[in-house]
């Protein structure tokens, strides 16, 4: 604008509403910087304020029993324990092979036949004499019956949060497992005390 000033042709002025459009130009222009300065640095602060809330509500999980996709699980066998088995279709039947932390077949049980959806099994903690096992990890295995051919299914077991890790490039918390390693938070089916 300066530049434009002072090489006008003094014989022939620049217009004043020429003048005047170019200065709510420069205006505007001025005004759209500040605002996207203002904008850039609260989106950065909203997202770190999103981002230790979620962590906060995270935290609330230690110490918590959460049920998630998995085939290992830690289990008190004084007591029963119950799973879950996602079966996508009907299916008959469909069994759940439990077996110990040296790959010994414990007990199978056997839900039958099943619908659509999920299908929940106990186990009593009892091998198959009826004699009740160790406590420790146990692996799961649930698969069903399609077209004469066996199909593994995925299970969702409990297991107790002991701790939680936050991402420190934004991605996803995770829920570090008691003795099974860890799960994203969004992978979690169930809350429980």
């Amino acid at each position: 604008l300066v530049t434009q000033l002072k090489n006008q042709n003094p014989l022939e002025p620049q217009d004043n509403g020429e003048f005047v459009a170019q200065l709510a130009q420069f205006s505007s222009l001025e005004g759209i910087t500040t605002l996207n300065d203002t904008v850039g640095g609260l989106a950065t602060n909203l997202a770190g304020s999103l981002s230790s809330s979620q962590a906060l509500q995270a935290s609330s999980l230690v110490g918590r029993s959460v049920i998630a996709p998995g085939d290992k699980a830690v289990v008190d066998t004084s007591k029963s324990f119950t799973g879950t088995v996602a079966v996508p279709a009907a299916a008959d039947p469909v069994k759940v092979k439990i077996t110990d932390a040296d790959g010994k077949v414990i007990r199978t049980i056997d839900l039958g036949s099943q619908k659509a959806g999920n299908a929940s099994f106990i186990w009593d903690g009892k091998n198959e004499a009826g004699e009740v096992a160790a406590a420790g990890t146990y692996t799961f295995a649930a698969s069903a019956t399609y077209d004469n051919k066996a199909t593994s299914l995925v299970t969702y077991l409990p297991a107790t949060v002991t701790s939680v890790t936050i991402s420190q490039t934004g991605g996803e918390l995770m829920l570090n497992l008691a003795g099974l390693g860890s799960v994203a938070l969004s992978k979690v089916q169930t809350i429980g005390m």
